[in-house]
Order: C-alpha cells, then sequence, then structure tokens
C-alpha cells in the first residue's frame, strides 16, 4: 500500500523546529512587489559567489542562518513594478536522500540540497511578504523524509506535489502543466508538476554541489525533477526513447533517430572528449556517451520550456561519487547564483575540478543556441560580500575536486576528474 503525505509526517523526527535557534529580526518591510537584488538583475550572464561559513556541515543553525542572510541580502521588496507578492514561488531543491545501512546518515548528508539552508532561504522570501509556496520533485515522500524537507515543508506552509502519476493523469492534465518544446530533439511536449509553467510563478532552482553520471548534478540537471514520470527518465539512452511508455511514446519527435545521430557522428568526428569512453558505471547500469547524448537533449529539451528567476548552486559542502550511494562529502563553504543556470554551472563545474569544454550538456547548449558560452573564463564573477557585489577573479576561488563516473574511458577509475584540457579559442561550437 502506498504511503501518504501525513504517513511520512507522522514519523516526527523532521517535524520538530530546531531547537534553541534564535534568528534576527526581519530587516525589510514587506512591499507590494518583490525581486532579486537590482545588481543581478542588470547582471544577467554573471556568477555570483558568496563565501559560507559552516564549521560542521550537520551544524543545522549555522546552515540555516546561512540561508537566511544569503536570502535577506539578494532578494529584495519593491513598491514599483516587480514580481507580485501574490505570485507563487515554486522551490526546486536536490531533495534526493539515500537509505544506506551500511553508513552513518550522515555519510549521505550530501546527496542533496542542505534541507536547513532551503529553509532559510523560504524564511527570507516569507519576510518579504511571500505566502505562497510550492515544492516541486519528481522523488517520492519517502526519499524527501530522510533529510527533513516533509517537515520543514509542513511547519512552513509549503505545498507540495503529488509525484506519481498515471497515464490518465497525464492526457487529462491533472495536475499537470504541458509545455511545448520549441526546438525540439526528443521530445515536442514536457509534462511537468503543476504550478509550474503556470501564471503568477515565479521560479527558485536550489540545486546541490555533487558529481553524478552527468559529472556534477547543478542547476540545469537539478530542474530535471520537475518533469512529471515517466518522462523525468533522462538517463535511460535509446530505450528510454525507442521503447516507452504509449503516454511518452505520442511526445517524441518523430524525426529523433536522425537528430541525436547527426549530433552524435558530429561531436565524435570532431574530437570532442570522451565519446571513446566505455561508460560511466552506476551500480549495475553503464552509462555510454550516447546516453549522455540522450541524457543531455532531454536537458535541453526541459529547460528550452522554462523560465528560471534564479538559479542556484549550494555547495556548503561538495560531494563526490555517483550522486547516491558512492562517495564522499567535503566542506567546501561556497554557494553559487545567478540568473542563467547553464553560465552558473560551468563555474561549478571548474570550481569541481572539471573542464567544462569536456562536458556534452554545455557545448550542445551552445550548439542549440540555450546559452552564449560554455567557457568559465568568459563567465563575469562577483563575490557576494557581507557589503554587496564585489568584482572578482575565477582563479581567486579555491578549487574543490569532485570526482564522478561521467564517462568513464577503458582502464581509468571509474570515479575521476573530467579535467582533459580544452581549447576554448581553437574549439568553436
Amino acid at each position: 500500500m502506498e504511503l501518504s503525505r501525513r504517513s511520512f509526517l507522522q514519523l516526527g523526527a523532521a517535524a520538530a523546529a530546531l531547537p534553541g535557534l534564535k534568528l534576527a529580526a526581519a530587516p525589510k518591510t514587506p512591499q507590494p512587489y518583490f525581486g532579486v537584488h537590482p545588481f543581478i538583475e542588470a547582471n544577467p550572464n554573471a556568477v555570483f559567489i558568496r563565501r559560507t561559513k559552516v564549521a560542521d556541515k550537520m551544524d543545522s543553525a549555522a546552515t540555516l542562518r546561512e540561508g537566511l542572510e544569503l536570502a535577506r541580502r539578494i532578494f529584495v521588496p519593491m513598491d514599483r513594478p516587480g514580481i507580485p507578492i501574490s505570485h507563487r514561488v515554486i522551490l526546486k531543491p536536490n531533495a534526493t536522500g539515500v537509505y544506506d545501512h551500511r553508513r552513518a546518515p550522515a555519510e549521505n548528508w550530501g546527496v542533496g540540497t542542505d534541507p536547513h539552508f532551503y529553509e532559510g532561504m523560504v524564511r527570507g522570501l516569507q519576510e518579504i511578504g511571500l505566502k505562497k509556496f510550492h515544492f516541486i520533485e519528481s522523488t517520492g515522500y519517502d526519499i524527501w523524509n530522510i533529510r527533513g524537507f516533509n517537515g520543514i515543508n509542513e511547519r512552513l506552509g509549503i505545498e507540495w506535489n503529488e509525484s506519481q502519476r498515471r497515464p490518465q493523469h497525464l492526457r487529462d492534465g491533472y495536475e499537470t502543466t504541458w509545455a511545448t518544446v520549441p526546438d525540439p530533439v526528443i521530445f515536442k511536449r514536457i509534462p511537468h508538476y503543476a504550478p509550474v509553467g503556470e501564471p503568477d510563478t515565479w521560479l527558485l532552482d536550489i540545486s546541490k554541489w555533487k558529481a553524478h553520471s552527468m559529472c556534477l548534478t547543478q542547476s540545469v540537471k537539478n530542474l530535471q525533477g520537475l518533469v512529471a514520470h515517466p518522462f523525468t527518465n533522462f538517463c535511460a539512452g535509446w530505450q528510454g526513447v525507442l521503447k516507452r511508455e504509449d503516454v511518452v511514446a505520442a511526445e517524441v519527435h518523430p524525426r529523433v533517430e536522425q537528430a541525436v545521430n547527426r549530433y552524435f557522428d558530429d561531436h565524435r568526428r570532431r574530437g570532442f572528449s570522451r565519446y571513446d569512453a566505455v561508460g560511466g558505471r552506476r551500480g549495475g547500469t553503464v552509462i555510454t556517451p550516447m546516453a549522455q547524448e540522450i541524457w543531455a537533449h532531454k536537458t535541453c529539451d526541459n529547460v528550452s520550456t522554462l523560465k528560471v528567476g534564479l538559479a542556484m548552486i549550494e555547495g556548503i559542502c561538495g560531494r563526490d561519487g555517483d550522486g547516491f550511494n558512492i562517495g564522499q562529502d567535503y566542506l567546501s563553504n561556497i554557494v553559487m547564483f545567478g540568473k542563467d543556470p547553464f553560465q552558473v554551472d560551468v563555474v561549478g563545474l571548474y570550481l569541481g575540478g572539471h573542464e567544462p569544454g569536456n562536458v556534452n550538456l554545455y557545448r550542445i547548449a551552445k550548439e542549440r543556441g540555450l546559452t552564449k558560452n560554455f567557457n568559465p573564463w568568459e563567465v563575469p564573477i562577483f563575490e557576494w560580500t557581507d557589503q554587496g557585489p564585489v568584482p572578482a577573479k575565477l582563479a581567486a576561488f579555491p578549487r574543490t575536486p569532485l570526482r564522478t563516473i561521467y564517462l568513464t574511458r577503458q582502464d581509468e577509475p571509474n570515479m575521476h576528474l573530467v579535467n582533459d584540457p580544452f581549447d576554448y579559442a581553437k574549439i568553436k561550437v
């Protein structure tokens, strides 16, 4: 029998407020509108980096304070037209949780967005008058409950979605919003959990800085969790495109094989990195170069239908590995954010020890016109200090090597860095 949302909340441990936590009074007076800081709006191609001060990743009070303090600095009330306070805020953390009895829960803490940082961000938005919040995630209640998201959402009055969808639900549009892909490669249309894509909504993407089958799963990959089942399965290669449920088959582009094969053959011919890989192994699954190509195009199809209000990578602790059971956490004390999720991600890739030019998704996004650039050295960088944004150099920030299982080569360790040299000046996309 499927457990209900209420059943998980009754587990109780996550629902209690943090003991002894004292927060400063809200410094702003609510207004009819809100927005992100005008400097961020004026620099939509920039990436902003905030250094956090957390001594222990399990210090929930400290991570909550970091989220709240950042929210107070980057979200502003407005008395002139901006985003109306009446809008619904869609919250998309990486809410993955891992049941692994071989390891203590703290050892798997970094598999997703820190829930208390997420809580701090929401509290900051509530301080400026926002009242309507929707947590959206394609995983289920039991997964959310592992690290406490259910309790936080209940305590703060945040609505959340029913993640399972029957084919008839999708056909009827039950709590589902269908989006037409403007220039499709895989999907003609994509279903999202309502109210994603509806009028009067604003999307906050709070991803995690962690390794994954796609190299690092950051703000662009995190948006996959807005897609309703069974469409949300992006990693299954051709099987997930050609041998799929009828409800999915109806939405696949009729020339998908020709389009994907044309891209793939061109990329291999041009000698892009790791098209000769045997594939990264996640458990019993090997994700091959073609599966990565398909995954990247599905991701681009999805992002082309979405409007992100602010993209963020929470890296208070970073994690290497496969995104789930394999991997270790590293206290990295960094948060990256900006208006363009692709630009935020290429900076995150570089600071995670990787060379973005070697990762299919970001080159393909440039080819498809979804981003202007995948070279981290061409991204304007600002450090968000206590005094506000200050121009900075990418080299001023430490790199935290986050080993990944992305496209493993023959005789290469399954966990490795994707740091092959890439000449951005010579290789044009």
